[in-house]
């Protein structure tokens, strides 16, 4: 029995159950499949890296500081991009990406704080 492969519609040699010609095409074919998938979870991930690099550029001392909101948005960071929320008993909301995360303070600042 001849099989053709998935991808470029070769003649298959070898091993009953191959579906690919060659690695080539088995990696296009799977890169065409997950291609949507793939696109937007890039995207995703590098918006909390860009996020996670402007957190990490502001010096903290004693695993803080305070900024404003526009020196963030001066630097690109995007708000609607985080990793987890922290509720304290107290109620308050601390946003994280990663190990790094921002409390909204009054008069548009910030404290950017770090997890041990």
């Amino acid at each position: 029995m001849e099989k053709n492969c998935l991808e470029c519609n070769e003649k298959i040699i070898g091993r009953v159950d191959k579906k690919f010609c060659s690695d080539h095409c088995r990696n296009a074919h799977n890169n065409k499949l997950n291609k949507d998938n793939t696109n937007l979870i890039r995207n995703i991930n590098n918006r909390l890296r860009k996020n996670y690099r402007i957190l990490n550029s502001f010096p903290l001392k004693d695993g803080k500081t305070k900024t404003t909101r526009i020196k963030l948005l001066d630097k690109g960071f995007s708000f609607d991009y985080f990793t987890s929320i922290y509720t304290t008993q107290k109620g308050t909301v601390y946003y994280f990406v990663y190990d790094l995360g921002y409390l909204p303070l009054d008069n548009d600042y910030y404290m950017i704080v770090k997890r041990e």
